[in-house]
């Protein structure tokens, strides 16, 4: 998502779905800490604000942003939560290990979100440059893992709606609930 004049801390608490409810884990890269403890605190700090009880939160550290995929991965298996968000930050040097770090991570993520079900939110940065994430953990452009902490609430959302006999539809009512038939969908076979 593009960030260039946009603020990632902005949301409309109207439109988020009722969190209390869910529980979250964050799996949080010890790499490049400052950044990654500016995500973390966006993204503890949102849920906070859509009400997840602070005891709903886990967090679980790992060494660094390759290490994200096996964190939530056994953080899936094991905690019961109803999203994961992930959280890292890998600025480019001078070789291709940046490349293949962000690819790698991406790719992992990825595949969880296929092989589970479970949504696992993808926030890691991949700057050019130390400023650049600066400005997106906390400075001008807001803090990227705010907008994680409310995909994660949305996404537990469709996950839990999904998982009901009633189908679901857009758009969302003033609450932020999404709108419910009161009746299942017939589907006829061939």
């Amino acid at each position: 998502m593009a960030t260039e004049n946009k603020n990632l801390s902005e949301y409309d608490k109207n439109t988020i779905p009722n969190a209390k409810d869910f529980r979250f884990g964050i799996v949080v890269s010890e790499w490049n800490e400052t950044i990654t403890e500016g995500l973390y605190n966006g993204a503890f700090d949102a849920l906070i604000d859509c009400d997840v009880p602070q005891q709903q939160i886990i967090r679980w550290n790992v060494p660094g942003s390759f290490e994200l995929i096996y964190g939530a991965k056994k953080m899936l298996q094991t905690q019961n939560v109803d999203a994961v968000i992930v959280i890292g930050c890998v600025i480019q040097g001078q070789t291709k290990h940046f490349d293949f770090v962000c690819e790698g991570v991406t790719q992992g993520i990825k595949d969880l979100n296929v092989q589970t079900d479970i949504p696992v939110i993808f926030c890691v940065l991949t700057d050019n440059n130390m400023q650049q994430s600066i400005d997106r953990s906390g400075g001008v452009h807001g803090n990227k893992g705010t907008e994680a902490a409310i995909a994660a609430i949305k996404m537990a959302y469709i996950r839990q709606q999904a998982s009901m006999s009633h189908p679901f539809h857009q758009p969302l009512l003033s609450s932020g609930a999404l709108q419910i038939e009161d009746k299942p969908i017939t589907i006829e076979k061939e």
